[in-house]
């Protein structure tokens, strides 16, 4: 079965057919990778191998393995994903990772006095809530879920509801707060007090290259991906915003593509005169993630 769905999907143009056979044979044996590797003799019934043929063809169709077995994995946790919102992607945990270094420094760094409010963590387009989510099920591990609070806003309502879905399935929904916004401005509330640190992983592809992504990309919104001429449109309207969305001594933590470094280093020059741009790269040795702050006694 594996062999030949293998060559099914390899026909079909999938960029790793052995891993999206062994996924989707996973998802409908109710097992993971390691058991069929584990034991390829395995017997399969009649109602399995026709889910799972059901399975390839979605795959060779070009629909995402993420949306075919309802999950994806992201940062050690396996979150719900469907067409409401993006898939997570890998590059995305560097962002995560940078600022949980973040958190810790600004929760050890110094004593806190007793009373002191919790930090306060803007996820700015959530999405799936893969961020905070994945920020939040840390902080609860790490022992300073009451030290941390999190924001998780989004223009798509639909977006919202799945990050929600996330939260309460790993039980940090307690953590965060859902909220319906454009960018930094909230819809039919008070806008929140600024944050110590503010995360954001926008549409960053340039109009012209969407139609030319995979064909798995089309079954994602368009709007999670299209970052308008130059793909940088929906960044630099954040950049106008952040000086009222942060705290002096802030941080902000922006994911961009890994060929737009200098294009966003020009915005931040422009936008944010003053401002410090550190940026951080990716496994692959690419820029992804840019630390952006006001000069100090800003």
């Amino acid at each position: 079965m594996l062999r030949g769905a293998t060559e099914r999907l390899r026909e079909a143009g999938s960029e790793s057919p052995r891993l999206d056979a062994e996924l989707l044979l996973g998802h409908a044996l109710g097992v993971g990778r390691a058991t069929l590797l584990a034991g390829p003799e395995l017997p399969v019934g009649t109602g399995q191998q026709e889910t799972f043929a059901a399975f390839v063809e979605r795959r060779a169709k070009g629909e995402p393995v993420a949306y075919i077995r309802g999950l994806k994995e992201f940062y050690g946790i396996a979150l719900t994903v469907d067409r409401r919102a993006l898939i997570p992607r890998p590059e995305t945990e560097l962002l995560v990772g940078l600022a949980l270094e973040r958190v810790g420094w600004l929760l050890t760094a110094a004593p806190r006095p007793a009373g002191s409010p919790p930090l306060m963590i803007w996820d700015v387009g959530t999405g799936s809530g893969a961020i905070s989510v994945a920020i939040a099920t840390q902080c609860r591990r790490r022992g300073y879920a009451a030290d941390v609070r999190l924001l998780a806003s989004d223009a798509s309502a639909d977006a919202l509801a799945l990050a929600l879905e996330n939260a309460v399935s790993h039980g940090v929904a307690d953590m965060i707060d859902f909220t319906r916004a454009d960018l930094t401005l909230l819809e039919g509330v008070a806008q929140p007090e600024p944050a110590e640190l503010l995360l954001a992983n926008l549409p960053y592809v340039p109009s012209s290259v969407v139609p030319e992504l995979a064909v798995a990309a089309s079954f994602e919104p368009i709007e999670a991906l299209d970052g308008g001429p130059d793909g940088l449109e929906v960044v630099r309207r954040l950049l106008a915003e952040l000086p009222a969305s942060l705290r002096p001594g802030g941080a902000a933590l922006l994911e961009f593509g890994a060929d737009q470094e200098a294009q966003l280093r020009e915005a931040v020059a422009t936008t944010l005169p003053g401002w410090s741009v550190t940026i951080h790269l990716d496994l692959s040795g690419r820029p992804r993630v840019a630390e952006l702050r006001p000069p100090l006694g800003a």
